[in-house]
């Protein structure tokens, strides 16, 4: 069904937290095609001939959620190393994942997406950066996995060149040559990014991190993007294992790193940014540099936590991400609200991130990571109709403010559109069966146990 086909939808008696501007006690959102044409008070005034009337009563209705950072194909890959640090999660997983094919992607990555999904997010990336060599097509079985959940997707060609014995962290036999790393992101941008308003594929440039990828490489990476017009993604200051191997290896931290290699900028966004200094802090603000927050990540690995209120006040784009879920296990958007405001609180006081800030961070914040904050992230007229509405009455009620409901108490969507297309109705996905997709994740972690030695 195309957009045009697509009947209107019109949602009344919500409460509607747009993100930018005032809330709404009782309003509405008209949607026409894949386009919000209508948000305001009371009754929508004129409605379309055949739309969909939604009742909203008892529901918040917030802009989709936004994940800034994701590897889907982790989650046939849960529970390795459950105390490690990042170095010791990392070498325990990498002979794991290093067996991995399209068949046990596909599987992750419909689960993935679907748990997305079923938690409120319309908007997620996937920094995929191990591709075994005759594996399959890894890229593409992902990619086609977001078109049958539906999700708008930005996966991320990522890559490692640094084996071991150059210096790296990963073994040897998982990282690829340059060359070959170049020539298969090119032609990934050329098979399936789409920089149309509305797009539901957008692919960027990831090369892995300091400790994994060549200098030339992602000087190289940062080249071929800009030079296709796409964004430009990788790990950054994450632990501070990493901190002491930049030091080791480029005489400098890892953000001084990378503004060295002019790896800063508005079509920028770094995972995790744990481990800042005020230098570091100031220099993504005066380039526009996004950060993904990863706060469960952090907190299951030790990391450390990322300094949020210091880079919203600098005025940086920050949004939050899932990570993947072999760091974060069964993590949701929502949740990543909930755990980015105590870790926050827990180390700076009560104010240091409110129940708003957190919804912004995960709805227009992961939006300008992604550099889309014109088309998604707010309920706006003329925005793309990516809309979650989430119930909380029953237990929730207890709580009298429904942000504040959401971001502590963290409840299910009753519905989500992308783009004006229901993917979730009444709790329940329609695009792919709920329990399929769970079977798929469990297959996916099967095959990929049974397959390592």
């Amino acid at each position: 069904m195309t957009d045009r086909e697509r009947p209107s939808v019109v949602i009344e008696n919500a409460y509607i937290a747009p993100v930018a501007g005032a809330e709404i006690p009782g309003g509405h959102i008209v949607i026409e095609g894949d386009r919000i044409v209508a948000v305001g008070p009371g009754r929508a005034d004129a409605v379309p001939a055949g739309a969909v009337r939604v009742d909203g009563s008892g529901c918040l209705a917030t802009p989709g959620l936004v994940n800034a950072h994701h590897h889907l194909y982790q989650w046939a890959a849960q529970g390795i190393a459950p105390d490690g640090t990042l170095f010791e999660w990392l070498i325990a997983s990498y002979p794991v994942w290093a067996r991995m094919d399209a068949e046990v992607v596909h599987g992750a990555a419909t689960a993935g997406l679907a748990w997305l999904a079923a938690s409120g997010c319309t908007t997620t990336t996937d920094h995929h950066y191990i591709f075994p060599k005759g594996r399959g097509d890894l890229f593409d079985a992902e990619i086609e996995a977001a078109r049958a959940v539906g999700l708008r997707f930005h996966p991320c060609r990522g890559s490692m060149d640094l084996g071991r014995s150059k210096g790296g962290l990963p073994p040897d036999e998982i990282v690829e040559e340059i060359d070959e790393i170049l020539a298969a992101t090119e032609d990934a941008i050329r098979k399936y990014h789409d920089p149309s308003f509305g797009a539901m594929l957008r692919v960027a440039v990831a090369p892995c991190s300091p400790f994994s990828v060549s200098g030339e490489l992602m000087v190289r990476s940062a080249e071929l993007a800009r030079s296709h017009g796409v964004r430009l993604h990788t790990h950054i200051a994450e632990s501070l294992d990493e901190d002491d191997h930049c030091k080791e290896r480029f005489g400098v931290l890892p953000v001084e790193y990378l503004d060295r290699i002019g790896w800063l900028g508005p079509d920028v966004w770094l995972a995790h940014c744990v481990h800042l200094t005020d230098k570091d802090v100031r220099r993504f603000a005066e380039t526009g540099t996004g950060a993904a927050h990863c706060p469960s990540s952090n907190g299951r690995l030790g990391s450390g936590v990322a300094r949020v209120p210091e880079l919203l006040r600098a005025g940086a784009p920050v949004g939050l991400g899932v990570d993947g879920a072999g760091s974060s296990e069964m993590t949701t958007m929502a949740g990543e609200m909930r755990t980015a405001m105590l870790m926050q609180r827990a180390r700076h006081g009560p104010h240091a991130l409110t129940a708003r800030q957190a919804l912004e961070l995960a709805t227009l914040g992961g939006a300008r990571c992604l550099g889309r904050e014109a088309e998604i992230g707010t309920l706006e007229p003329g925005k793309l109709a990516d809309v979650a509405l989430w119930r909380l009455d029953g237990f929730l009620t207890a709580i009298d403010d429904p942000v504040v409901a959401l971001a502590y108490g963290g409840s299910p969507p009753a519905r989500l559109l992308v783009g004006g297309r229901t993917l979730v109705e009444d709790g329940e996905l329609r695009t792919v069966s709920a329990a399929e997709a769970a079977r798929a994740g469990v297959a996916a972690h099967r095959r990929l146990t049974a397959a390592t030695p």
